[in-house]
């Protein structure tokens, strides 16, 4: 079967309507129903809740408590290197930004400006830069720290779609990343600006940055924006600054000459927070 075809079926679902219901459960104190159902998650995606800073499945209240759990101190440590991976998950594309497209799969690709919802002057500076879209399965744990030290700047919530964002819909949606519900992070760095876009997807209840709390819902289907110039709002390498609400997707996007990636780094590869990523070119 096709890509194309495999996700024909996302076109027709009621996907906003199952993201709600999904998030309306996720935020339930259910008891023992909540207890169960983490405890199916856990061996039906091989959670490995021995990381966790609380292994005891029976003591979280919700499900997006237990989704959000936090690590075990010393569980990711960081490499030296001037960008490191922000998240555990997989490499679902990383490389050059050919002049404004990135590269989503074969046959598909789609713009900066697009990405960081229609504002073409973010999206200049990034011009022929460096991008990298990392996805999160259910397995993995979703806090997202920054990659390099950071003042932010700029959050941007850009409504969307919400297809799934797996490989097989990466390959068979268009534009997929672009397309789909989005909040959009501008920070400066010592190397200059970079994006971290949080890309939602069906069942994603809702994003959250630490800076803000819950960006998502409200849904209200316009593009909100905050400013944070003069807020003085500074994350060190490796701090958190968001979580998702069930699993997705994030793209990062960095000026030219900034990033030079490790030269072990391809697509399908599976990455830990806190590996290296890359380096300024010297």
């Amino acid at each position: 079967m096709s890509d194309r075809l495999a996700v024909l079926p996302q076109y027709l679902l009621p996907k906003q309507a199952l993201t709600a219901l999904a998030g309306a459960f996720a935020r339930a104190e259910a008891g023992g129903l909540t207890t169960s159902v983490i405890r199916w998650f856990v061996g039906r995606y091989g959670v490995n809740m021995a990381e966790a800073a609380n292994p005891d499945i029976a003591s979280y209240a919700s499900f997006n408590e237990f989704f959000t759990r936090p690590l075990k101190p010393g569980a990711r440590p960081l490499a030296a290197a001037d960008f490191i991976c922000p998240v555990d998950g997989a490499i679902s594309q990383f490389g050059a930004i050919e002049r404004d497209r990135i590269f989503q799969a074969k046959g598909h690709d789609y713009t900066t400006t697009a990405l960081v919802g229609g504002d073409a002057a973010l999206a200049a500076r990034f011009e022929n830069g460096s991008f990298a879209t990392l996805y999160l399965s259910p397995k993995d744990y979703h806090r997202i720290h920054m990659p390099c030290a950071g003042r932010l700047t700029r959050m941007i919530h850009v409504p969307g779609a919400l297809f799934s964002v797996n490989p097989v819909t990466a390959r068979g949606v268009p534009g997929l990343f672009a397309r789909n519900e989005r909040v959009v992070c501008v920070f400066e760095g010592e190397q200059g600006p970079f994006v971290m876009v949080l890309v939602g997807a069906t069942i994603v209840g809702s994003m959250a940055t630490v800076w803000h709390g819950v960006v998502n819902p409200p849904r209200p289907g316009r593009l909100r924006e905050w400013r944070y110039e003069d807020q003085g709002l500074r994350y060190a390498q490796g701090a958190e600054m968001g979580r998702f609400l069930l699993g997705s997707t994030v793209v990062m996007l960095f000026p030219k000459g900034t990033l030079s990636f490790t030269p072990d780094w391809e697509p399908a590869r599976t990455i830990r927070l806190g590996e290296a990523m890359g380096g300024s070119p010297r």
